[in-house]
């Protein structure tokens, strides 16, 4: 039974021996860093009550992470910094008109200036799912801070472009409930595949949307077991709609490999076992990465083809990549059977939480992923 029905969260930390005023303790020093520390935040106020979250290796705002901060601060309480945040998101990557109105430009300039007139859908899911848990949370307010009715505005937009004279196409694929690497595309992204999302949206979406969305868990689910090596567990970062790796060259390069996007696959299978845990074969992915890499950490420093064989390319984020194997350890629980896989999930989380925030230019993605698997393996990223 999964929290969503039981209202337990679990706490692995606690399960492998750390204090709560350890696990509370080392959650407010993340937090200060990630946030406010003048050096090292990733955070950023901006004029009229606006602040965004910056692309440290790219030097922009990015859907993905405005999206991501807005989670990271409903979870957190952290009001103030939810609504600047959502602010400039609306204020500067939300498109009025065109093919895209009604989504949000995926990258601007830290003024606000778009790079882009592109979405990227799974900014879009995390801006709904963060507005509908700030509702719950602290209440609708007026305008564009009547969360509940912003998020359900967007999922209405992501399914419903193109028709009745609206411009544009939807983010997800109508006819076979799954998410698009982006509207019109004929492949997906394993790491978009959000089933505990859906759940939600099923039931406060806009009516009409509620039966497409329940019906996109459940695809979603069994797609990822299919996308998910059999043996290594591991995923590409995009594919085809029978989850095999996208194996062709494309203008902005080739991303049929195990690389950074798919990093987010276990994480999300983690939080999805811990919020529902129905299982369509995909919750015994995470442990089979852990088997996959093993004990030895450097493992985790190349790229690799969905079977395992290694790519002569290094990882751009070996602390995302910890974080997320890591957070996929909420899919394996304890029994005298399986010590043994507990054993090894346990290991994860150890390094984990000896692993510390990532320093330096790219630590933007790594440190988004860290704070996730934080709240997650500390029971703290929950349903509101």
């Amino acid at each position: 039974m999964g929290a969503f029905k039981s209202g337990i969260y679990r706490n692995i930390f606690k399960e492998i021996g750390k204090t709560d005023k350890e696990i509370e303790d080392r959650l407010k020093e993340i937090v200060k860093t990630f946030f406010y520390d003048e050096k090292e935040r990733i955070y950023h106020e901006a004029p009229d009550k606006m602040g965004y979250l910056t692309d440290t290796g790219n030097n922009d705002a990015r859907t993905e992470g405005m999206s991501y901060g807005m989670m990271m601060c409903v979870q957190l309480n952290m009001k103030e910094e939810f609504d600047r945040i959502w602010k400039w998101a609306k204020t500067y990557m939300y498109m009025e008109d065109g093919e895209n109105e009604g989504y949000f430009a995926w990258s601007c300039q830290t003024d606000g200036t778009k790079n882009a007139y592109g979405p990227a859908p799974d900014g879009e899911e995390f801006f709904a799912m963060a507005l509908f848990f700030a509702s719950h949370r602290w209440g609708d307010g007026e305008g564009i801070f009547e969360y509940s009715r912003e998020a359900k505005d967007l999922l209405r937009a992501c399914l419903h472009k193109g028709e009745n004279g609206r411009p544009g196409t939807t983010m997800w694929n109508k006819e076979n409930h799954q998410i698009l690497f982006v509207p019109g595309s004929p492949f997906t992204d394993p790491s978009y595949h959000l089933p505990h999302f859906y759940e939600l949206f099923s039931l406060w979406a806009y009516e009409e949307d509620r039966e497409f969305f329940k019906k996109a868990a459940d695809v979603s689910r069994k797609y990822l077991a299919k996308a998910c090596h059999p043996v290594t567990g591991l995923s590409s970062e995009y594919a085809n709609f029978d989850g095999f790796p996208l194996d062709e060259e494309l203008p902005w390069g080739y991303y049929g490999n195990f690389f950074s996007d798919a990093y987010r696959t276990a994480a999300n299978i983690g939080i999805d076992a811990v919020w529902f845990g129905d299982d369509e074969g995909q919750l015994s992915v995470p442990l089979r990465m852990m088997q996959f890499f093993g004990t030895d950490l450097e493992a985790g420093r190349c790229t690799y083809k969905v079977d395992g064989t290694p790519v002569e390319k290094c990882v751009l984020h070996p602390v995302g990549l910890l974080a997320t194997i890591a957070q996929g350890a909420l899919t394996v629980t304890y029994s005298e059977e399986k010590d043994s896989d507990f054993e090894i999930a346990k290991k994860w989380v150890n390094w984990f939480w000896n692993q510390p925030l990532r320093k330096g230019v790219r630590r933007y993605y790594d440190n988004c992923l860290y704070i996730f698997a934080f709240l997650a393996l500390s029971g703290n990223y929950r349903i509101w």
